[in-house]
């Protein structure tokens, strides 16, 4: 019997367990764990840096082995290009390591594109996701990508019929899509769609940091789009000012700006079943050009006061340090402080959080 067994055997005989993270345990035994998003291994995930300490993630099992052996509840991690034999290796795993799994997925370019959509959905269910993460745009932030209200107004459009392809491809296998507030939509353009498609099997991941970038009140967000949780991107961030704006990070939970503890009761309230996934990217800071005309150009009655309100919040949010730059390090200085950070983080949860 090993150690696994032994801990599953101990608690169906009622003796009490300790150390239960790594077991797949009966619903009254449950206890809600943090996960990992692949973005918190960017330097890892597909690295051709050689590393004898941090070698690269190949696949989804390997990233899945290794938040094992870190304590992490699960994974959510890209689905594309996944075989039905790998599907089925990657439930197999997950399942003897009781860990969950959520994809990440890309919605539907067009009506040839389904097809592909769909496949990536069965391979995922296969492997044991019931929730699917995406993004409406191609992955750039509203101020970058766009140059126009036009432009935004077509990247709406084209996001709802997209999503309007992938509903029924949903229903019918019976998974469900959390699109996240990836630095395009804002709050209540988000809402509105929802509201729109009106489908249970299409909701939100829940990033508790993005919308700062877009000049929104992160706990004025949180309570919008907390209704339609399915998932989530945990986060903690640090601001600093700079000359066209402020910059933002993300830096290890509990060392930012974030009301972490709130915010998770708030998911928790909503959707007892949610899932918490660290999303703790390692990386320079995002400059986020509030005070350039171009900024402007991408959006529609967003008051001064939304602007006076982040820069103060900026202001008096200084982080303690300067925040974190990574690009002047070497690549394994790189992979060595992305794994302190994932780390920390999962300690931080499990102590200060109770995601144990």
């Amino acid at each position: 019997m090993d150690r696994r067994e032994f801990l599953l055997d101990t608690a169906s005989k009622g003796l009490g367990v300790m150390a239960l993270p790594f077991m797949k345990l009966p619903d009254f035994l449950k206890e809600t764990r943090m996960g990992v998003v692949v973005h918190s291994y960017g330097s890892r995930w597909r690295s051709k840096t050689p590393s004898q300490k941090y070698p690269g993630f190949d696949d989804a099992i390997a990233m899945l082995e290794h938040c094992h052996k870190i304590g992490a509840g699960g994974i959510q991690v890209i689905v594309k290009d996944w075989t039905p034999d790998f599907a089925k290796k990657m439930r197999d795993r997950r399942e003897k390591l009781g860990l969950y799994l959520e994809g990440s997925i890309g919605v539907p370019k067009d009506a040839s594109d389904v097809g592909r959509f769909e496949q990536e959905v069965v391979h995922a269910k296969e492997a044991g996701a019931t929730i699917l993460r995406t993004v409406a745009t191609s992955g750039g932030r509203r101020y970058e990508v766009f140059h126009s209200l036009q432009e935004v107004q077509d990247f709406k459009k084209n996001a709802m019929s997209a999503l309007k392809l992938a509903e029924p491809v949903l229903r019918k296998h019976k998974v469900k899509l959390a699109v996240e507030n990836h630095k395009d939509w804002l709050a209540p353009e988000l809402v509105s769609a929802l509201k729109e498609l009106s489908s249970e099997w299409i909701g939100v991941t829940l990033d508790f940091g993005n919308s700062i970038s877009l000049i929104e009140d992160p706990m004025e967000v949180i309570e919008a789009l907390v209704p339609y949780i399915a998932s989530t991107h945990v986060k903690d961030m640090g601001v600093e000012e700079y000359s066209d704006g402020f910059l933002l990070s993300e830096v290890p939970l509990g060392k930012g700006i974030l009301d972490l503890p709130k915010i998770i009761a708030l998911c928790k309230k909503h959707n007892p079943n949610v899932t918490f996934n660290l999303e703790m990217i390692t990386r320079d800071p995002l400059e986020i050009p509030c005070l350039k005309n171009e900024y402007w150009s991408v959006f529609d009655g967003v008051p001064a006061s939304a602007l006076a309100r982040t820069l103060r919040m900026v202001k008096q949010n200084k982080y303690a340090t300067a925040l974190p730059r990574v690009s002047q390090k070497t690549a394994e200085e790189r992979l060595a402080e992305e794994e302190e950070n994932v780390v920390k983080c999962l300690a931080y949860s499990r102590d200060q959080l109770g995601l144990v």
